[in-house]
């Protein structure tokens, strides 16, 4: 009797990140005009993950004209697909709800004087 080895294992699938390591991960995306992360400030409305590791994000910006929106978005995207598990990530920008500052996480609110 021969004995055969097994062939190269298959790769075990990644598991995704949940939505709370998603927006964990977004902590270190910062809005460059007020340096604080984008989390922080509520431009984050939603994150969605599915099962295959496609993430989508629906964030917003503090003005339609803001400058450094293209920047912020590659941003998100790089950080999130830098992420083991992820395999794609979409941003949907979205204006409806408009942001305002009480949108903030209230300790920053109260820092900037809002």
């Amino acid at each position: 009797m021969t004995e055969t080895s097994p062939g190269p294992a298959a790769p075990t699938p990644l598991t995704p990140p949940t939505p709370d390591a998603l927006r964990k991960a977004l902590r270190a995306v910062k809005d460059p005009e007020l340096n604080l992360n984008i989390i922080d400030i509520g431009l984050v409305y939603d994150i969605e993950v599915d099962p295959s590791g496609d993430v989508r994000v629906r964030m917003t910006l503090t003005s339609p004209g803001c400058p450094a929106g293209t920047d912020i978005i590659d941003d998100v995207k790089r950080v999130l697909c830098d992420m083991e598990g992820v395999r794609s990530v979409d941003v949907e920008l979205v204006w409806d709800p408009y942001w305002t500052p009480e949108k903030m996480d209230p300790r920053v609110r109260a820092f900037l004087g809002f």
